[in-house]
């Protein structure tokens, strides 16, 4: 595939022709979502097996990205909104610049054995990378658990650096990212890896900001944490003294119990984000998504490192 920018030519980041696009792989409700089009950005594709997730996901995204549930040739009412990953031919997805996605983790079973793309079949990274392969993207940020770089003692991290260095040639730059050091009240420790086509791109974090809110701010009251605990998808309801409690707080002097309401705020949703599904089922979605103002302090120095590269206004 050709370079979707043209090295050198300046085009307007906005134009029809040369709208900044993303593809939203393992979606989930849209985090990655939410965080590039708060960018500009356009998203052709995405993928999400979870039934319930994905009456969350387009609940929220069919006005905003409309062309994704009336378009394409995938899923069952032929759109742009696929299911499984692993049934998608990478040929038959649109070109796009910048590959997203926050893939589940799972044991290789030849991790360490430097087999390359071997080392990964059977597992949701190896259609990350098979896709990346294919449509050479300028850039790529892929999101999992901070415990991804210790996993198998390190070999399962190892293995996808080397298939992203050396298999696919682009550069590789992982970073442990807490929420609250972009401004959300939970601390989130989250493994943000990010790369690039052309590895004469430099890229470093951007710096970290003062809370935009605390869990006062949340409910509304006088809570007696000021940043929250990382919202989780089990273990609700362990009681507020249970050494696994994550969703009782202390309100006010009374105990509350954290609902979608409060957890959309922790994970910079918007207020009007939608949740077509069950409290229960919403907040275990809420638990499985990233938090969108971290992503986004991300995504914005992608976008810009690859505005600059390219010389695009």
């Amino acid at each position: 595939m050709s370079n979707l920018f043209n090295a050198g030519q300046k085009k307007s980041w906005e134009s029809n022709d040369n709208k900044f696009t993303f593809i939203d792989l393992f979606a989930g409700i849209g985090g990655f979502h939410m965080a590039f089009h708060r960018l500009g950005a356009e998203c052709v594709f995405a993928s999400e097996w979870d039934e319930d997730a994905r009456k969350t996901y387009e609940a929220n995204f069919k006005d905003i990205s409309p062309s994704l549930f009336k378009e394409g040739i995938f899923a069952e009412d032929n759109n742009m909104f696929a299911g499984d990953i692993r049934e998608v031919n990478e040929k038959d997805i649109p070109d796009f610049h910048v590959l997203t996605g926050g893939f589940p983790c799972q044991a290789f079973s030849q991790a360490g054995n430097k087999r390359g793309f071997d080392d990964t079949r059977g597992t949701l990274f190896f259609d990350v990378a098979r896709i990346i392969k294919e449509k050479q993207p300028e850039a790529f940020f892929i999101e999992n658990v901070r415990h991804l770089k210790n996993h198998d003692d390190g070999k399962t991290f190892e293995t996808i650096k080397r298939v992203i260095t050396e298999d696919l040639e682009y550069s590789f730059y992982p970073f442990i990212v807490k929420a609250k050091d972009h401004g959300l009240p939970q601390l989130r420790p989250r493994l943000f890896m990010i790369g690039f086509r052309d590895r004469r791109i430099s890229f470093e974090p951007p710096e970290s900001i003062p809370l935009k809110l605390n869990m006062s701010d949340v409910f509304g009251g006088d809570c007696e944490r000021e940043i929250g605990f990382t919202i989780r998808v089990g273990g609700r309801g362990s009681g507020i003294d249970d050494r696994r409690n994550w969703d009782a707080y202390r309100v006010d002097d009374e105990v509350v119990t954290l609902t979608p309401k409060e957890g959309k705020k922790m994970m910079g949703f918007p207020a009007d984000f939608k949740f077509p599904v069950s409290e229960a089922k919403a907040m275990k979605q809420l638990g499985n998504s990233v938090a969108v103002d971290a992503v986004e302090a991300f995504a914005a120095k992608v976008v810009g490192k690859l505005k600059k590269h390219y010389e695009i206004s």
